[in-house]
């Protein structure tokens, strides 16, 4: 089963995600933040702590498909960090990221969630999967932010697509969507 969680910022999409999840004890949690400052190990450091002890931590952006063991239960949070850091190590510094880069960073990002998707469907697993819905506001002023809501709106498409069940949660709520 391959469920998808979107929502805003502090929807509660993640408590959400995790929930589904609260009776079991072979989980791995898939995390894609890198700490990187003193807020982001804050954060990490909060994520960590509220999640059961038994469950596996893996870390990372790539090839995630190797975070696929003999745990039946795969929660990975998020797919917006995840492409945010692919999306700046694919165009570094650059101030205008064209097309072929975009397409470039969208291709990357579907290819290792294609790959995740496809290991836990073949042993028959669960993956639940969050994501932040980043169209529900004002045209960002600047051009990356523009081109980040672009991809990752494309890229919660296609992974909608391929989830059974889709939710969105607001203001803590969950609402199945598909």
């Amino acid at each position: 089963m391959i469920t998808l969680v979107t929502g805003g910022a502090r929807s509660g999409k993640s408590r959400f995600a995790e929930n589904l999840y609260k009776d079991e004890k072979d989980v791995v949690y898939i995390a894609t933040s890198k700490a990187t400052d003193a807020e982001m190990r804050e954060r990490v450091k909060l994520h960590q702590e509220s999640r059961p002890s038994e469950w596996r931590t893996y870390e990372g952006n790539y090839d995630l498909q190797n975070s696929i063991g003999k745990e039946r239960n795969y929660l990975l949070d998020c797919i917006t960090v995840l492409t945010s850091n692919i999306m700046f190590d694919i165009s570094k510094d650059v101030e205008y990221i064209d097309y072929d880069m975009q397409r470039r960073i969208e291709d990357t990002v579907i290819r290792e969630m294609q790959n995740l998707i496809n290991g836990i469907s073949l042993k028959d697993y669960n993956l639940v999967l969050v994501t932040n819905e980043v169209g529900d506001s004002i045209v960002p002023e600047h051009h990356i932010s523009r081109v980040f809501r672009d991809i990752q709106g494309r890229i919660n498409q296609k992974i909608a697509s391929l989830a059974d069940e889709v939710y969105l949660v607001c203001c803590g709520i969950p609402v199945k969507i598909k």
